[in-house]
């Protein structure tokens, strides 16, 4: 039997556990809740479609995903393009049908996560290269903070694109409002001020208090400053999708769904401690995107996981997904108590909110890292960044994806071939360079290693290199050390039987060396083992050189 001090160290550890998770929780919904009111606005959507997506999607992923912390709601980025995408099917005053659209577009996004979950498409995560990302969260950055401005100031009109608005915003200049930019630089300042001296507060919820109270005590709306109106308050009713509104909204819903998961994979993996179980992407997208078609129906927008209020559950001390239901906790009571305070909000200070929290996606000194290290990288982040805001968000998403490919091809089709040398006076294989001109060949040895795997789109480059370097060096034997290649498909095979059929006409022996089990199987089963046999195919390069040395040596005795 157990007596009573057995059970101490077990359970008041666990008590102690569920409520830091439980006042994580708390923390987080006092920046997630206001946030997600926020970047509603960025959508043209109603305020109090941002408090169903702090509610729902969380509770949704707190139930399947595999991050004990990852707070799903809405992020800047994703209401950034799901704005793009519902401007085109509706206009912000058509209310019902803006609802309907957002519906339609959040189903559509979760149902092809689900779909990319069921295909185990989850390595697309890191699809986007980070110098891309560098560029593409840029130029999102610059047209939050173009789209925003006008709120700030209290100006009206119609949005036409990036330069187009900037020259509206320079046009219009002259008719601000000037109690509606003193709201806004208050804001701007409790915000800064609160992050900068007092950061466990929950700098969005100070600002929101602020407003609402500066709203009411002064008779905002009066003054012509603009505040958030009549929230609908209680459980929110039923949204329903509209089927005539896929085609439009199902290419918008890719590209959403895409930085959806990109986000909230980056997130839960950055956020990750070492006693948490391991992220697995094909349950990540098989959460978020339950967590988008449940918030869908209940009148929610496109959701992923946020870095930033991530960031505020692990440092409230959470750690398990308690925390998660504790934020939709206070979002649900929320819509239930506070709908009638939050009508008093004005506008600029959720404009406010937006433009600070949004800062971070331009990184300046990112731009500089990469430029440093790589000028090609430097240069696909830029174009990232240039088509966002020459194209578009929706289009930009297009152009980052495109770029990451190119660069991603750009690099598996000119992989490196090198000549391996050996350091003189040394037991040291290594590619021969200029920086050490002392390394020694092998005589009629020639030994060179291709770096990545053989296929169709390089066969052609790596063959023109070697047959270069052959030409270079005139060898007797040429050894293809394949340490460095991972997989050989039928075109590298072919380049090999090449090589082979030129050794027959009075070209040089070719020896294949190092390699590794899933080559060495393609190699078998294309019959080119059969034709080179033991002697041809060797464990390793100092092998190859040992075996040389041997026929050299036996020549010479003859």
């Amino acid at each position: 039997m157990h007596d009573a001090s057995d059970a101490t160290p077990v359970t008041a550890p666990h008590k102690t556990g569920a409520l830091r998770d439980v006042l994580a929780g708390l923390s987080a919904a006092t920046v997630v809740v206001p946030k997600a009111m926020a970047y509603a606005t960025i959508a043209s959507l109603p305020v109090a479609v941002g408090l169903y997506t702090a509610c729902i999607p969380v509770v949704v992923y707190a139930l399947l995903g595999t991050s004990q912390v990852l707070s799903v709601s809405s992020t800047t980025t994703l209401a950034v393009l799901s704005g793009a995408a519902l401007g085109q099917t509706a206009a912000s005053g058509n209310a019902p049908l803006l609802l309907t659209s957002a519906a339609t577009l959040t189903v559509l996004v979760g149902v092809v996560l689900v779909f990319a979950a069921l295909l185990r498409l989850g390595f697309l995560a890191s699809f986007m290269s980070v110098p891309v990302l560098t560029g593409f969260k840029a130029g999102i950055g610059f047209v939050i903070l173009l789209d925003q401005v006008p709120k700030l100031l209290g100006l009206h009109y119609a949005k036409a694109g990036f330069f187009p608005d900037l020259a509206s915003l320079a046009g219009h200049l002259p008719e601000l409002s000037w109690l509606t930019l003193v709201v806004a630089s208050a804001s701007v300042i409790v915000l800064l001020a609160t992050e900068r001296w007092v950061p466990r507060a929950p700098a969005p919820l100070v600002a929101v208090g602020g407003g609402i109270l500066a709203s009411w005590a002064l008779g905002l709306s009066e003054h012509h400053v603009s505040i958030v109106g009549a929230i609908p308050q209680g459980i929110p009713s039923l949204s329903l999708p509209s089927f005539e509104l896929v085609a439009a909204l199902l290419p918008s819903a890719l590209g959403i769904a895409l930085m959806s998961f990109t986000e909230s994979i980056a997130a839960g993996r950055a956020f990750r401690v070492p006693s948490d179980p391991p992220i697995e992407s094909n349950r990540e997208l098989l959460a978020t995107g339950a967590a988008n078609i449940a918030g869908a129906f209940l009148g929610s927008m496109p959701a992923g996981g946020g870095t930033s209020q991530t960031s505020v559950v692990r440092q409230a001390g959470g750690a398990s997904r308690a925390a998660g239901f504790a934020t939709a906790l206070v979002a649900l009571a929320t819509m239930l108590l506070l709908a009638p305070l939050l009508g008093l909000l004005p506008q600029a200070t959720l404009a406010a909110i937006v433009i600070v929290y949004s800062m971070s996606l331009i990184q300046p000194k990112e731009f500089v890292a990469i430029r440093r290290v790589r000028m090609l990288e430097f240069r696909w982040a830029l174009a990232a960044f240039a088509g966002v805001l020459l194209f578009g968000t929706l289009q930009g998403i297009l152009i980052a994806i495109l770029v990451s490919m190119i660069s991603l091809i750009s690099q598996t089709t000119n992989p490196r071939v090198s000549v391996i040398a050996r350091k003189r006076g040394a037991d040291v294989l290594r590619p021969l360079s200029e920086e050490h001109p002392d390394d020694e060949l092998f005589g009629g040895l020639l030994i060179i290693r291709p770096e990545g795997s053989i296929y169709f789109a390089n066969a052609e480059n790596i063959r023109e290199q070697v047959q270069a370097l052959v030409a270079q060096h005139h060898p007797e034997v040429v050894a293809m050390d394949m340490s460095r290649v991972p997989d050989l498909e039928y075109s590298g095979l072919h380049l090999i039987h090449e090589a082979e059929n030129r050794q027959v006409k009075g070209g040089p022996t070719w020896w294949l060396v190092g390699l590794n089990p899933r080559v060495l199987q393609a190699v078998r089963r294309s019959g080119l083992a059969d034709r080179f046999g033991r002697e041809r195919m060797l464990f390793n390069a100092r092998a190859a050189i040992a075996r040389y040395q041997e026929l050299k040596a036996g020549e010479t005795r003859a």
